[in-house]
């Protein structure tokens, strides 16, 4: 990085002046943003102002591609450069000096609280991780078993730090006295800021230990990142991979759910209203027009470690002081071949147990059978040990398929004229899932059995947080089974997501405490999954009590592993197997064929990308993704130019909560009437 950076930028000034010429410039040892009416004014000294940027975040938006702004002490600065590539240049270049200045604050701040406060051996950490991040100690030359060593410090020393940060809140709960209350706050704040350094070191130590081990490769090659631009440029020493932590699974702040920006009647629908309205005709059954091919079917575990290196390489280089982690661009490579939607849909892939819920006899068995169809519905979803990453569903992506239950054909049966899937049986599961929202992202879904009377409806968004060594995903949103032939609603909420040892092989875990309840009956149960801890632990645990309405003694309890095996322990004192994944077989959900689908059902919409994938043409693969983002983006400025809403297809916002505009509950009550 060069100590100054230079040229022009326009400036918003106020609503009467609105965006102005400037011309800025950088100094990246100074900490300071100077900007001047014009270059010669520049040449002359004359200064027209400064932003200094120590403690400063950069903000950018998604919707225009050449603005963004830099917030510091309370005050926003916006700024327009020419284009995507120079607002690029710029925001990598600010990023640089705040995350140097900004370190050197906290970083002298934070390391005498803790000396004040005889923390000593996080203050010899930092010391030490510090020093070998920022280059304060010049004259030493690592290794890459010494950076090994530093980053699992680092993470070990950052994981206690995040457990100490939860305590503070408990502690401020309970704290009656002012004056220790502001201590306490103090002492959080210091603390975050520590935590917040430490991330930003992790970062540059990885970087560092990528340069130092490809600056040792025989044929010269030096770093595979391309911080400006990013842009991931496989050396030939790599094979391309198809593998990646898992979905973005990080982060925007959470937001208000409201209905997103409607699709304008003046585009294209075609065939989309058709086949996806409400008053649809019955097709012919037929399994022809079904198949349970999944695009994953052939696809192979993951690569090496140093593969998977690079790809974390990739991402680490976009990681940003205030930038929130959804704007992280992915490359294509790591991608899993199928849509968020459809990944969904394994919650039902074992649709036998969501059946035989409404097959039970009384409300407490029934809570029994919610608990063991929900903890039976995650294990499907990764089909291997590694991480992946769906795509990312476009505004108005819907997802249909249904399950063929075991002893179970679709000939010579009833079929379904209207729900999720019109044409199949009715003694299928059908499922249906849009995506309801851009910004904030927001999927919503919803599964039917008719004959069991027994529907499902659930939305989900994701905010999500860069923990250093770690990705965090918080699921916010909840479902609800509904047993209409016993009119019992049991309101469920998700587990967050992890995607763990990001800077080697990463594997997901789930994480944080959820909850079943059901209003009529009062039986509820309470799960919860345990993560891994640094030391010693097993990974993937689960625990959960269901109880009876208005005790407070759970009548029984569950212990194992969501993907493995659960046990379950009754207050009798009998012990059994509850379920045993291992064991039980999954059933695919079946799809109609491609040619048969719509412009905007998943595999249609994807299905270049998903080719290309398949092929490993991965600039090809690269350029089909980057049509449907620019077709994406394309038709939210023209709703914006025309004043136009987003209207969604089959499912309409009722207060927090996504809703199917036709469950089989409406539709029942419709045929009574």
């Amino acid at each position: 990085m060069a100590s100054i950076m230079e040229g022009p930028l326009s400036k918003w000034t106020n609503v009467m002046k609105g965006w102005q010429y400037r011309w800025f410039v950088l100094d990246y040892n100074a900490g300071l943003l100077s900007y001047y009416t014009s270059k010669d004014k520049m040449m002359r000294g004359s200064r027209r102002g400064c932003v200094r940027l120590r403690g400063a975040v950069i903000g950018i938006d998604d919707e225009d591609d050449s603005t963004f702004t830099i917030t510091v002490d309370q005050k926003t600065f916006h700024f327009q450069a020419r284009d995507a590539d120079e607002r690029e240049k710029w925001i990598h270049a600010l990023e640089e000096t705040i995350l140097r200045h900004t370190l050197q604050l906290q970083i002298s701040t934070t390391l005498a609280f803790f000396q004040s406060s005889g923390i000593s051996p996080v203050l010899e950490f930092s010391k030490i991780i510090v020093s070998d991040s920022i280059g304060l100690d010049s004259g030493f030359v690592p290794s890459v078993q010494d950076f090994d060593k530093k980053l699992t410090e680092a993470d070990a020393y950052l994981q206690i730090l995040i457990e100490q940060l939860k305590l503070f809140d408990d502690k401020l709960q309970n704290c009656k006295d002012d004056e220790q209350r502001k201590k306490i706050e103090t002492l959080k704040e210091t603390t975050n800021s520590m935590v917040e350094s430490i991330k930003h070191c992790i970062v540059l130590l990885q970087i560092a230990k990528d340069q130092c081990n490809a600056e040792k490769h025989a044929d010269g090659i030096i770093s595979t990142i391309n911080p400006v631009d990013a842009i991931y440029q496989p050396s030939p020493l790599e094979p391309v991979i198809n593998t990646m932590p898992s979905q973005t699974v990080l982060p925007p702040e959470p937001a208000q759910l409201c209905k997103s920006e409607q699709r304008p009647s003046s585009l294209p629908v075609g065939p989309v209203l058709a086949t996806l309205g409400h008053h649809q005709t019955p097709t012919p059954n037929s399994t022809d027009l079904f198949d349970s091919y999944d695009d994953r079917d052939d696809e192979g575990e993951a690569g090496s470690v140093e593969e998977h290196k690079s790809v974390i390489m990739h991402l680490l280089s976009q990681v940003r002081l205030g930038m929130d982690l959804t704007k992280v661009v992915l490359p294509t490579f790591i991608l899993e071949r199928r849509s968020l939607l459809e990944m969904y849909a394994d919650f039902f892939a074992h649709p036998d147990l969501f059946v035989s819920i409404s097959d039970q006899k009384d409300a407490r068995d029934r809570m029994v059978q919610v608990v063991k169809w929900y903890l039976s519905a995650f294990h499907a979803g990764r089909r291997g040990s590694v991480a992946k990453k769906p795509y990312n569903p476009i505004l108005g992506e819907i997802f249909q398929c249904h399950w063929t239950l075991p002893n179970d054909t679709e000939e010579n049966t009833e079929l379904v004229s209207e729900g999720p899937v019109p044409g199949v049986s009715k003694n299928s599961v059908t499922f249906v899932a849009e995506q309801v929202s851009h910004h904030p992202p927001i999927s919503a879904f919803y599964a039917e059995c008719f004959n069991k009377k027994i529907q499902f409806n659930a939305h989900i968004w994701t905010k999500s947080k860069f923990l250093g060594m770690s990705i965090g995903v918080h699921n916010i949103g909840q479902g609800c089974v509904s047993c209409l032939d016993h009119d019992e609603h049991y309101i469920l909420t998700f587990p967050n997501g992890y995607g763990r040892s990001i800077l080697t092989v990463p594997w997901v875990e789930l994480g944080g405490e959820c909850n079943i309840n059901c209003s009529k009956t009062g039986y509820s149960a309470n799960i919860v999954f345990h993560t891994k801890p640094f030391y010693g632990g097993k990974k993937h645990r689960i625990t959960a009590e269901i109880f009876s309405p208005n005790d407070k003694k759970s009548f029984c309890s569950i212990e194992g592993e969501w993907n493995g095996v659960m046990y379950v322990k009754y207050a009798t004192g009998e012990n059994a197997v509850f379920i045993d994944t291992k064991k039980l077989p999954i059933i695919k959900k079946k799809v109609r064929k491609l040619e048969d689908q719509n412009e905007y059902e998943s595999r249609c919409l994807w299905k270049d990308v998903t080719f290309n994938l398949k092929i490993r043409d991965i600039d090809a693969a690269t350029e089909a993704k980057h049509r449907l983002e620019e077709r994406q983006r394309a038709e939210a400025r023209e709703r914006k130019e025309k004043e136009i809403q987003w209207e969604t297809r089959l499912f309409h916002e009722d207060g927090e909560c996504w809703v199917y505009d036709e469950p089989l509950l409406k539709r029942l009550g419709a045929a009574k009437h």
